[in-house]
């Protein structure tokens, strides 16, 4: 069943050019798409999708909360390009300025060519790893050692490229000679280099925060003048990251994810997946809202 998503708002000096379930983007008025775009605008939503389904209400705050945790995860990051628009380079492209509507929950990035490459690192068996490993002793064909159980830590992370499908279509996991196929050989070995740079080092970071970075899923682009491998769209956020509270974890509980978790149970056990889905009761909202914020909260406590 398919779902028509709501328009993107109008925005005074720019263009609506995609509304997805969880993103709005923009590009300055005058530019007739992302090719020729100056800059782009990623607006997230609070929007919450499940089960291929964008559900109603959505998460109170959400956008706002993974745009302030996306930015803190890109200051961590210094020594990875990424695809932030400075004041000054904006100013310099005459970009108009983000409007004070979307401004928290707003990102203003500079255009790239994306790689049709989905960059994920799995630390932790959980997940359809767990599925596949428990019929074959492999994760996305990748042998493991026998003997792990649901939500053990790996001896080492591991790189499960996929393959981006267009809108609306499901990300199809390909192995690391595919991806070599499909985008060469030197920058396939760069993206799976780069990403597991940065899971270590997010790792590390989140560690020392009490929070388990268990796996999570990067997109790169290269940069229009330089050529540069660039770090793009939201990174190490509760949508595209699994997390764990390091202590609820060490107690035996690998299901307490900080991300939408709750919603999914909810989903599961009051709907069939048949038809519309049900509207999520306040509760549930609620308590997702909260799990995004404690996050937020946790890992930037610090600074």
């Amino acid at each position: 069943m398919s779902q028509t998503l709501p328009d993107a708002p109008a925005l005074e000096g720019w263009t609506a050019v995609y509304s997805g379930k969880v993103r709005n983007l923009y590009v300055p008025v005058g530019a007739t798409g992302l090719a020729d775009a100056s800059a782009v605008l990623v607006v997230a939503t609070d929007r919450v999708s499940a089960f291929d389904f964008v559900l109603e209400p959505g998460i109170t705050d959400k956008g706002s909360l993974l745009t302030k945790l996306s930015l803190w995860w890109f200051d961590q990051l210094p020594s990875v390009p990424n695809h932030l628009l400075s004041v000054a380079e904006a100013a310099h492209a005459g970009v108009p300025g983000v409007p004070a509507a979307v401004a928290s929950r707003a990102m203003l990035v500079k255009p790239l060519d994306m790689f049709p490459i989905e960059a994920v690192v799995r630390g932790y068996l959980v997940g359809s790893g767990w599925l596949e490993y428990q019929d074959h002793g492999t994760v996305c064909g990748i042998p493991l050692p026998a003997g792990l159980t649901s939500g053990d830590r790996l001896p080492e992370p591991i790189y499960t490229p996929a393959f981006k499908a267009e809108f609306g279509d499901h990300d199809e996991n390909i192995t690391y000679e595919r991806t070599a196929e499909l985008v060469g050989a030197d920058l396939a070995s760069a993206l799976r280099d780069i990403s597991l740079e940065v899971f270590r080092t997010a790792s590390a970071i989140a560690e020392r925060r009490g929070v388990i970075l268990a796996d999570t899923k990067f997109e790169f682009g290269a940069d229009r003048a330089t050529g540069e491998i660039t770090l793009a769209d939201e990174v190490l956020t509760s949508d595209s990251s699994r997390y764990w509270d390091a202590a609820v974890y060490a107690s035996g509980n690998r299901t307490d994810s900080f991300d939408k978790q709750i919603v999914r149970n909810w989903l599961s056990a009051n709907w069939n997946r048949e038809g519309t889905p049900p509207v999520l009761p306040d509760e549930i909202v609620a308590q997702t809202a909260g799990r995004y914020r404690e996050l937020l909260e946790r890992l930037t406590a610090a600074d």
